[in-house]
């Protein structure tokens, strides 16, 4: 089956028709979504989110909703899961927001399938000859899906958020070690110009 069986999908929101360019004009403000809070992995950083001053109130379709699937539509394609702590987030144009039939999949199990190697390969390909690369909602509609069971589903799922867990350990620890390694390096040194010295 494909993608767009499975699911509503709909581009994010074009913000230059609705920035306000005075203080005057502004209707709302927004926490806006953005490439820089979004790890390779399709993760959320700490990253603090922008503001998006409006000119207008916005529609409720333009944000992030309890389960929704966001894939960036340029390389590298990172699709995120959103859960009950990441609603309310106003999605720009260059992210697409997918509603997936959470009877047949969970979200999370097709953000995980949509950051696979395999998929994001095909997304490269249907971009070959475009001047910007760039993909758009039809190239995602078309993405094949493997449909498994929903308790596969979710063991993939766990395995998964166990794999991240594990890597941000692995690289906390680097970056003590880096830590360790530097100031043990710099003792050593002054040590050496003190004997220098005397």
């Amino acid at each position: 089956m494909l993608l767009g069986e499975i699911a509503e999908i709909k581009t994010g929101m074009v913000l230059t028709r609705k920035k306000a360019e005075f203080p005057k004009d502004v209707k709302a403000t927004y926490r806006l979504i953005t490439l820089k809070n979004i790890t390779e992995n399709g993760i959320l950083n700490d990253e603090p989110f922008e503001e998006f001053q409006s000119n207008d109130v916005l529609n409720p379709q333009h944000f992030t909703g309890n389960g929704d699937v966001l894939i960036r539509l340029s390389f590298p394609h990172t699709a995120i899961h959103i859960n009950e702590a990441t609603t309310g987030l106003l999605v720009p144009s260059y992210f697409a927001i997918i509603k997936v039939d959470s009877h047949k999949f969970l979200p999370e199990y097709i953000a995980w399938y949509l950051n696979t190697d395999e998929v994001k390969k095909e997304l490269e390909r249907s971009q070959a000859g475009t001047r910007i690369p760039s993909t758009n909602k039809t190239a995602l509609s078309a993405i094949p899906i493997v449909g498994i069971p929903l308790t596969k589903q979710q063991a993939i799922v766990n395995l998964y958020n166990l794999h991240q867990k594990e890597k941000l350990l692995y690289s906390q620890l680097i970056e003590e070690k880096e830590k360790w390694f530097t100031a043990l390096t710099k003792k050593m040194i002054k040590g050496e110009m003190k004997e220098d010295i005397s």
